[in-house]
């Protein structure tokens, strides 16, 4: 008798502890946010900074709390500080190309573990580069100039940015799948990158999307295609690397959501079917297209399968570039 008492008890309390639980995960996705949500974020000017604050708006009309936008940059400071923030979905992190995917190969220490210590929300856009080549170039397209480069007798010279920026890797990435000889010549930023390929400097380069359009419409540069797997709505006539004859050659500048680690699952879910809604609106397919960018709304598991597989491919391409972490 006194064993079943016993076994009633604990039945009892097993099932008053997990109806509080479930009232508390309930609690967490109905009635979240409950105060302001902070995004942190680049520095203003940067394409992170404008699609935190594109989303944040976005929110905040939904939700009729604040969402704040906080600028931290440096390299690793505004994924630690996300990283270390209590995991109850006020505090979220803008994780990119550069910050997540090539960082973790190009630095020592950035002060945390893009997988271990972060929950993936969604992966916010994609924002394509663009392979040009300066007009005196003798080839029509991609195939032609592959054949072109590997019949030169000396190496092709392409521009960046500066190492390990997206060019730099992007153009060393095509260099490791078609085996040609180029020679990277880096400059101080992408504008006197691109720059120096319109006069004629530098023979290619992979460049932003946003950067090149109004020289590739201008004639000053060619376009042999987008590294994206799908063609850019602001240059329809450019193929994709896979339709030139070139598959494989993805290299995308995305951005995506993610939250601190053991963040509860219901406001992980809340927050991407709310965004997920908002990137599938015809206002932010035109505010992103205007940035160069193109939204990319999927699940939290789709992100973070995307976020491994990009770690592993610029950790290749790091290496075959012969960069050593800093």
């Amino acid at each position: 008798m006194r064993m079943r008492r016993g076994f009633a008890v604990a039945v009892a309390i097993w099932t008053g502890a997990g109806i509080a639980a479930a009232g508390r995960l309930a609690w967490c996705a109905p009635d979240y946010p409950v105060k302001p949500v902070r995004i942190i974020t680049e520095l203003p000017g940067s394409s992170g900074n404008f699609l935190a604050r594109y989303v944040g708006q976005r929110l905040h009309e939904r939700w009729a709390q604040p969402v704040v936008v906080e600028n931290r940059g440096g390299i690793g400071v505004s994924g630690t500080l996300a990283a270390r923030a209590a995991p109850d979905g006020y505090t979220l992190w803008t994780g990119s190309t550069g910050t997540i995917a090539t960082a973790v190969s190009l630095y020592k220490n950035v002060g945390f573990d893009p997988v271990r210590d972060f929950a993936p929300i969604v992966l916010i856009s994609k924002a394509p580069l663009v392979f040009v080549a300066h007009p005196s170039v003798p080839a029509a397209n991609l195939r032609e100039f592959i054949a072109y480069a590997k019949q030169h007798s000396s190496p092709v010279v392409y521009s960046s940015g500066g190492n390990g920026t997206a060019a730099h890797l992007a153009t060393a990435f095509f260099r490791s799948l078609t085996g040609i000889d180029m020679r990277h010549v880096p400059y101080k930023g992408a504008g006197a990158s691109v720059s120096a390929l319109v006069a004629g400097e530098a023979a290619v380069s992979s460049v932003s999307a946003s950067s090149v359009v109004p020289q590739v419409r201008a004639g000053r540069l060619k376009a042999y295609a987008v590294t994206s797997t799908s063609r850019f709505a602001a240059l329809p006539d450019v193929p994709t690397a896979a339709e030139a004859g070139l598959p494989g050659f993805e290299a995308t500048a995305w951005y995506g959501l993610l939250a601190p680690a053991k963040t509860p699952r219901a406001i992980i879910d809340k927050l991407n079917r709310s965004i997920v809604e908002i990137l599938r609106t015809p206002q932010t397919a035109e505010a992103f297209l205007a940035q160069g960018a193109e939204a990319a709304p999927g699940t939290p598991e789709e992100f973070g399968a995307w976020i491994r597989s990009e770690i592993s491919k610029w950790a290749r391409v790091v290496k075959e570039a012969g960069l050593r972490p800093e």
